[in-house]
């Protein structure tokens, strides 16, 4: 098992943010998490990154618990979050950027090999590498962050709403994008607001509502699914 996680529990303060959940990840999957907004979807990633604490609950990764870890030692151990936004730093280069990635990594002739495997993934990217990241496009920032994550190296990408607000011809480039990065063997949890291509993505999905999960399993019967339909693609 990739990623194992078992009777989660997230409070803020009093208020429950999510409520006993349980989800896996196997090794060269992707699977999807939907989900309405504030649905705790952004909580899930980043109590997995290590960014918030559980209440109860245990997470398990390559039959290691990382639930005690810092966020920096659960980034060592593989893991790596490519948060909603897109997080670049906009007053740093698209070159440096892509160095920060690799910033716990000392194999300097793979990081420069890795660099240019990134240019060769995204032509723009290397057209663009002198420029700041801030002036960028939506979508050119969006393969920057990434291009950026692939720089670490990582077992496990999770991956924050990467559509949002992008145009939907450039949703469909960051839906190719996910596909090639599975196929390099990256196993991938990916947080969508987009229903529809996130179970095109995956080949199982989790409902999240309210901090809880009420539906689960693969994505195809899941886009078949009555209340999926209704509720999350138009009918």
């Amino acid at each position: 098992m990739m990623l194992d996680i078992k009777d989660l529990k997230v409070s803020y303060e009093k208020a429950k943010a999510l409520e006993d959940i349980s989800l896996n990840v196997q090794k060269g999957e992707v699977v999807s998490i939907v989900g309405a907004n504030g649905a705790g979807k952004t909580t899930l990633m980043r109590t997995i990154c290590g960014l918030k604490r559980l209440t109860s609950g245990e997470i398990w990764f390559q039959n290691r618990r990382i639930d005690r870890l810092s966020t920096h030692d659960i980034v060592k151990a593989g893991i790596i979050l490519i948060p909603a936004g897109r997080m670049i730093i906009s007053n740093m280069s698209v070159k440096d950027n892509l160095k920060i990635g690799a910033y716990l990594r000392n194999d300097q002739k793979l990081i420069k090999k890795d660099m240019e495997t990134m240019f060769e993934y995204f032509p723009v990217l290397k057209e663009k590498q002198a420029q700041m990241g801030g002036e960028l496009s939506g979508g050119q920032q969006q393969m920057l962050a990434v291009a950026r994550a692939l720089m670490a190296n990582p077992t496990l990408l999770l991956m924050d709403e990467p559509s949002v607000g992008l145009a939907p011809i450039i949703v469909a480039e960051v839906g190719n994008i996910i596909r090639d990065i599975n196929k390099r063997g990256i196993s991938i949890l990916l947080v969508e607001q987009n229903c529809r291509m996130a179970l095109k993505l995956a080949s199982r999905a989790y409902v999240l509502e309210l901090g809880s999960v009420t539906l689960q399993g693969n994505a195809s019967e899941l886009m078949n699914n009555e209340i999926v339909k209704k509720s999350y693609l138009g009918g």
